[in-house]
């Protein structure tokens, strides 16, 4: 790739090209006509000079029109950066529960993964060089972005979450052990597993407990956030015609559990009845102590081939008419 000022060119080779246009204007120099030949009577009114005068404009034009192609055709761009940029940050897995019981609609006139989605979105938002991941669980728990500090990646990926994506149930074991694995050979002092979950543990072969003091082994803390409300909320248990079958049932999150493994590895535990909760958490991963991390910063490319090729069609066009305008009368 090269690179004139700020402009840069994806094929800077196809640019040789316009060392023919030089060499077209010598030869055409050196080249004596045998006749004058006039298309239109009148031209020949006018005299000789007008003849060549036209002829020049019009290799004038034809070369504004290769060059412009030319210069289009080598790929002009601007606009890309790539710099090396070290920050402080944390580690940060994100284990989301999308178990069908977060489609409860104890939050009116959302469900439980709405309020879910719209708690982790903003956490998101307030990140600047943490580095983010987020592992998707119900009856078993998956990846679905490795830690990354791509922030826009990782909004997509929450946005698309929805319960159905797995096999239904709540390992909350397994999303431990598999954020924790994600988290275990980061260079990060800090690192963080941001769980949240609105049931018990009732899949999956890792008990929660056991997959809490791995984590601590690890030196990762975990703060919990039980979504939903108390006492009987809306909840799905089955469909039917119309789609899911809903009752009222009362709002069971196995708080003692989630407490004792978050305090265990140095977290802590909040049930999210109104958002308030991600704000105390906030503020205590904020005070966990921070570690260099280096990214790679990009900007995009802006395309710039539209000014030459835009200058290639004008002269064509001007050409073309004046090569009308020389025609011979019928």
């Amino acid at each position: 790739m090269t690179s004139i000022g700020s402009l840069q060119f994806g094929a800077p080779w196809v640019l040789a090209l316009l060392l023919l246009l030089p060499a077209w204007w010598w030869v055409r120099r050196r080249r004596r006509p045998a006749a004058i030949v006039y298309s239109r009577v009148p031209t020949l009114i006018r005299g000789p000079h007008a003849g060549r005068g036209i002829a020049r404009t019009m290799f004038v034009l034809r070369n504004l029109v290769l060059a412009g192609f030319i210069v289009a055709l080598a790929q002009p761009r601007s606009g890309a950066t790539s710099r090396q940029v070290t920050s402080q940050g944390i580690d940060i897995m994100i284990a989301f529960d999308i178990s069908s019981s977060m489609l409860a609609e104890d939050f009116q006139p959302r469900n439980r993964i709405e309020v879910a989605r719209d708690l982790v979105r903003k956490f998101i938002g307030l990140r600047n060089t943490d580095r983010l991941g987020l592992v998707a669980f119900s009856g078993e728990a998956l990846t679905q972005v490795p830690l990354t500090t791509d922030y826009p990646v990782m909004m997509a990926a929450v946005q698309n979450l929805q319960p159905g994506q797995l096999e239904d149930g709540t390992a909350i074991g397994t999303a431990i052990a598999t954020a924790a694995n994600r988290l275990r050979r980061s260079p990060g002092k800090s690192r963080v597993i941001l769980l949240l979950t609105d049931g018990e543990n009732n899949r999956g072969s890792i008990d929660p407990r056991t997959a809490g003091r791995a984590a601590q082994a690890f030196g990762i803390k975990i703060y919990a956030i039980g979504v939903g409300s108390m006492g009987m909320a809306r909840v799905p248990v089955g469909r039917g015609i119309g789609g899911l079958r809903f009752e009222y049932q009362p709002v069971q999150i196995d708080d003692q559990l989630l407490t004792e493994i978050a305090s265990a590895t140095g977290g802590r535990y909040f049930r999210a009845t109104d958002a308030a909760a991600l704000e105390r958490i906030l503020e205590q991963i904020d005070r966990l102590e921070r570690s260099p991390v280096q990214t790679r910063s990009y900007t995009r490319y802006t395309e710039q081939y539209e000014w030459p090729l835009a200058l290639a069609l004008i002269a064509l066009a001007a050409e073309l008419a004046l090569l009308a305008w020389k025609a011979p009368l019928p």
